[in-house]
């Protein structure tokens, strides 16, 4: 099959919805599918306000319709809601496609705690992109329900996985053999709405390290001058310092999944976090994390899970099985008559 997925997070962008399509493409193409990525460089940009990083497509519609004629899908799958995924929806819609989305970020939650917007007129935006979808796809079982109960239709499920090849245990790695014992690791976006003040501020023995970019990179490292930032690792090299690691501490309330939690412990490295969405799906009540609003005593406690435990845990979650359960969930466009134009 011929699928179409325009997106807005796309490749040199490093966030968890980049890595999950990296990885579906990779495996789409393996099971004989034909994956036409189209994302932020096939148009003309500009860098998004306080993110420089991720790229915004200016005016993506035709360039985008005329990629889409290239590529005759045969499905179309819309992971962001942003200007790209506009143009795809509104694409979609005026030509009488059917096409599927996913839900990947709670931003309602971040806009109410941080701006006081209220979450439910976040929600309702999100809702309003989504009505069209022949389905949603979502991560997890409670994120179903939520979005269920909010009005959100045709929800279906996809998983997310992790490389077991690349993330595994390492014993004896020297790569942080330079730091104090126990060291507590976070990897991922250094920015505002990951709650990282949760965990750099607790006090804990050892060595609290940040792998990870991000536009509060500098402003982070000059208030808390104790912790290490090694800036953005890849591939091998960031597998190490998972590996090499005692504890992954995940502070962040606003997830859907939370990617690095797998791959964390598929490096054999146990979890800490808050007891919300992404790590009560992900973790639950396996012995392989310890969840608790006191975020500390979850680090400490987490000290004392067996590592073999957390590599057992994650060798359940594999790309193939996650590729072929999105197969399943997506549409055929079978052309129809075009939509109404309000419902653009």
């Amino acid at each position: 099959m011929r699928i179409l997925i325009p997106t807005d997070a796309w490749t040199p962008q490093v966030n968890g919805v980049v890595t999950t399509l990296s990885m579906l493409t990779a495996e789409l193409r393996a099971l004989g599918h034909e994956p036409v990525v189209v994302g932020p460089d096939a148009f003309r940009t500009l860098p998004m306000p306080g993110y420089p990083e991720i790229r915004l497509a200016l005016a993506p519609y035709r360039r985008l319709a005329a990629l889409a004629d290239a590529a005759a899908p045969e499905a179309v799958h819309v992971p962001v809601e942003g200007p790209i995924g506009f143009a795809a929806r509104r694409l979609c819609l005026r030509r009488g496609w059917r096409f599927t989305t996913s839900f990947n970020t709670r931003a309602g939650l971040y806009a109410e705690m941080k701006f006081g917007v209220p979450e439910r007129y976040v929600l309702a935006l999100q809702r309003r992109f989504h009505a069209p979808a022949a389905g949603v796809m979502v991560q997890t079982e409670s994120l179903a329900r939520d979005l269920g109960a909010a009005g959100f239709r045709g929800i279906r499920r996809w998983a997310r996985a992790v490389d077991t090849t690349l993330f595994h245990p390492r014993p004896h790695d020297p790569i942080l053999g330079h730091l104090e014992r126990p060291v507590f690791l976070y990897v991922g976006r250094v920015s505002t709405e990951k709650n990282l003040d949760a965990f750099l501020s607790l006090d804990l023995p050892g060595t609290k390290l940040v792998v990870g970019g991000g536009p509060q990179l500098a402003a982070y490292r000059a208030r808390h001058p104790r912790a290490v930032f090694t800036g953005y690792r890849h591939g091998e090299e960031l597998a190490r310092h998972y590996a090499a690691s005692d504890v992954f501490v995940f502070p962040s309330r606003f997830e859907t999944y939370g990617l690095v939690l797998l791959e964390a412990l598929s490096s054999g490295l146990p979890v800490a976090a808050f007891p919300v969405h992404g790590p009560v799906d992900v973790v639950g009540d396996a012995p392989v994390g310890v969840l608790d609003e006191d975020l500390r005593a979850a680090a400490l406690r987490a000290l004392t899970i067996p590592r073999e435990s957390c590599r057992a845990f994650a060798l359940r979650h594999t790309w193939r099985r996650a590729a072929q359960e999105f197969v399943a969930a997506l549409e055929p466009i079978r052309q129809g008559p075009p939509e109404r134009a309000e419902a653009a």
